[in-house]
């Protein structure tokens, strides 16, 4: 991965790969690049851009954790599409993700040319709330990955019909194995500032959402997602009933993008965005 610097000095991780219209990926909050690993083989024709927000992957840890915030993660972004000199690009946006493309509707439209949403949307179920703010920011309690992966089907309810290996490669992306066991992929301090917005005054992203106007529009939902209901999913489509929308059986959050619902809905996107 290539790195770019961003407005107060660190260095992000990036990859640009592939030729055809441009697609921003943005990862889930404790996430990194390494989530479109699955879904990338099965897009040809585009160039795939993929970044690892601070904190995250293989970008510097922030001095203050204060700066892992929404609006700040979207000013990198920007930052990213000013670095390789793009006017205008795609956001592929999972969970977090989708929110700062939510929050880039609002402050920099003219950047975008269309948003795929993957299980994400204006209202946050607080059930799958409370799953973040218990696990984000502790190391996983497993000496090793292959202990960790052959408790992923119990640690993960609402996912079916994955495989062992899947499984595997899943903890092989998110962790990091050491003598003294399992560490995380990403700055622990992470969990301040989730906690310290989760503290703060709600904000009402409705009118981020409806920020999307006039663009192509995707939703994929994993069926069994704790947060993204299925009652907010309808709400998003009576306000857009243009928009691309595919429910992905035996997933809750996330889809992994490469299920055949996922990947109709992807490609039917970006035959919009074109």
């Amino acid at each position: 991965m290539e790195k770019f610097q961003t407005f107060d000095g660190l260095k992000l991780a990036y990859s640009d790969e592939g030729f055809g219209l441009p697609v921003l990926c943005l990862a889930g909050l404790t996430r990194s690049s390494t989530d479109f690993d699955y879904v990338a083989p099965h897009l040809p024709g585009i160039r795939l851009i993929r970044m690892d927000y601070r904190g995250r992957g293989q970008s510097d840890w922030a001095q203050d954790p204060a700066s892992y915030a929404i609006p700040v993660e979207a000013q990198d972004a920007l930052g990213l599409l000013d670095h390789l000199g793009l006017e205008k690009a795609a956001i592929l946006g999972t969970s977090r993700g989708g929110i700062i493309a939510m929050t880039l509707a609002a402050i920099a439209k003219a950047r975008l040319i269309g948003v795929c949403l993957n299980d994400i949307g204006p209202e946050l179920a607080q059930t799958g709330l409370d799953v973040i703010t218990d696990y984000i920011g502790r190391r996983p309690s497993f000496a090793m990955r292959a202990d960790m992966a052959a408790a992923m089907p119990r640690l993960m309810p609402g996912f079916a019909n994955v495989s062992p290996a899947r499984w595997h490669e899943e903890v092989e992306r998110h962790t990091i194995e050491k003598p003294d066991g399992l560490h995380l992929t990403y700055d622990p301090k992470l969990r301040d500032a989730v906690l310290a917005m989760a503290n703060s005054p709600s904000v009402d992203l409705w009118p981020f959402f409806d920020a999307f106007d006039g663009l192509p529009l995707a939703l994929i939902r994993g069926a069994n997602s704790n947060l993204l209901t299925a009652e907010t999913a309808q709400k998003m489509q009576t306000r857009r009933p243009d928009m691309t929308f595919a429910t992905v059986p035996d997933r809750a959050h996330i889809p992994f993008l490469d299920e055949p619902e996922a990947l109709n809905a992807i490609n039917a996107w970006l035959e919009n965005c074109k």
